[in-house]
């Protein structure tokens, strides 16, 4: 049996006249660490990029790409465009990526229409919660009461703050004996109003914020808020991504041989 095939959401570069090289070119592209973490559970990663834009691939669609692979990964990035979940910007600068969520929320729901699994990380939580219905807190610190710090840019992907597994969850039966573990943290939007049919499986204990989430029934369709893929394998202190990535691909493998 070959390596399950992995879809990874592409992060979009638009055209930008200060960028320099490619300045008026749309490019994708997928952060290595991604990719080497999806990779290390024994898969071929694949980036997906998009077929429109100023150009159009042919008559491929992101539908072709759902019935092709075995998963799908929705990596981090931008912020959500506020009208994907029925709100305007409150700010200039929270206004997002709406090109950007409307290739992903398609590539969503092709590949849990056709069965198969969907991970999000950070960004890739906040668009799977409106994908189903879902919305978002702008930015945590406005709206947030006593909110923890989930973003420092001088740190980045070295903020840490706890989070509490809910007992009985997928997650808690993934990291047997840890109800509470410390993570990354590099967003500053999160969920509101959670998606109909999906369970809370971690929160923020000293504010509340929802860090993971997962669907009851159907298909495999889970996130976590944190960047799994950047927490090193060397320190004790953070939680392993190895589990989830483990249990998202051996529900990839299955669906492959099914269809085998």
């Amino acid at each position: 049996m070959s390596r399950p095939r992995i879809g990874i959401s592409a992060c979009f570069m638009h055209p930008d006249p200060e960028r320099g090289p490619y300045a008026p070119k749309t490019l994708h592209y997928v952060e290595q660490s991604v990719a080497h973490w999806v990779a290390s559970a024994g898969t071929l990663p694949y980036l997906i990029p998009s077929p429109y834009g100023e150009t159009r691939a042919g008559d491929l669609t992101l539908a072709d790409y759902a019935d092709d692979l075995d998963g799908l990964v929705l990596e981090g990035g931008a912020d959500l465009w506020p009208g994907s979940y029925r709100e305007s910007p409150a700010r200039p600068e929270w206004s997002g990526d709406r090109i950007r969520d409307e290739y992903e929320l398609e590539l969503v729901h092709a590949f849990e229409a056709r069965g198969k699994p969907v991970l999000g990380l950070c960004r890739g939580l906040q668009l799977i919660n409106v994908a189903f219905g879902g919305s978002l807190h702008q930015d945590i610190a406005t709206h947030v009461p006593r909110a923890l710090r989930h973003r420092d840019h001088a740190a980045y992907d070295l903020n840490f703050h706890d989070i509490e597994i809910v007992e009985g969850s997928r997650l808690a039966q993934l990291y047997p004996g840890c109800r509470r573990a410390r993570v990354n943290s590099v967003h500053h939007q999160a969920i509101k109003a959670l998606a109909p049919g999906f369970d809370v499986e971690a929160v923020a204990p000293d504010d509340g914020v929802i860090e993971a989430i997962r669907r009851r029934g159907g298909s495999y369709v889970a996130a976590v808020q944190w960047h799994p893929e950047w927490h090193r394998r060397a320190d004790a202190q953070v939680l392993p991504g190895a589990p989830l990535l483990q249990d998202f691909v051996a529900v990839a493998a299955r669906g492959r041989r099914a269809d085998a």
